[in-house]
């Protein structure tokens, strides 16, 4: 029994999307530093995807874990971003970064699918 005011733990499904959710987050992090060094416009718009991957994995995972209400739709928006990144990403298959992200990216939003139609 949980005192009034006081939130419950988090399930193992919740615990997993935010891990999953803070690593594509790093991964984003780290193939944005690659691609700047890259250079050239299709890095540009792969950047673009990084950037919105990486900052809604990072608000999604804090969502989850201050219990918010919006979560479920947080998630489904994040899974749409990570979509979007895993393809971008996939543009460049011989660059082992960008696959390495879209590997992430894919299993960041298979979690946040799963997360977007279960009761929080």
């Amino acid at each position: 029994m949980t005192q009034p005011g006081t939130m419950t733990a988090m399930s193992k499904e919740m615990q997993d999307c935010v891990e999953a959710c803070m690593a594509c987050h790093s991964m984003c992090e780290e193939t944005m530093s690659s691609c700047m060094q890259m250079g050239g416009q299709s890095q540009m718009q792969i950047m673009r995807t990084l950037m919105d991957c990486s900052e809604m994995t990072r608000m999604c995972a804090d969502m989850m874990m201050r219990r918010s209400p919006l979560s479920a739709e947080m998630c489904a928006m994040c899974a749409k971003a990570c979509d979007m990144c895993a393809e971008a990403c996939m543009s460049m298959p011989d660059d082992q970064q960008l696959m390495r992200c879209a590997e992430s990216c894919r299993r960041c939003a298979e979690m946040c699918r799963a997360m977007a139609g279960a009761s929080m």
